[in-house]
């Protein structure tokens, strides 16, 4: 199951540059996790100091 990130993202990146298939890019409000591309790794969830990526 792909990974979504939640409202409590502060944007600060860090699951962006830990996603091994660039799977994540910055959205307007938040940054975003393409479904199709997300491989279910968990790296944007162990990145994120806020804990905003969850499985979906």
């Amino acid at each position: 199951m792909a990974y979504a990130i939640s409202d409590a993202c502060i944007k600060c990146g860090a699951c962006e540059a830990e996603c091994p298939v660039s799977a994540i890019t910055e959205g307007e409000a938040t940054y975003v996790i393409d479904a199709d591309a997300c491989i279910s790794c968990g790296s944007c969830e162990a990145a994120c100091p806020v804990g905003a990526p969850a499985e979906a």
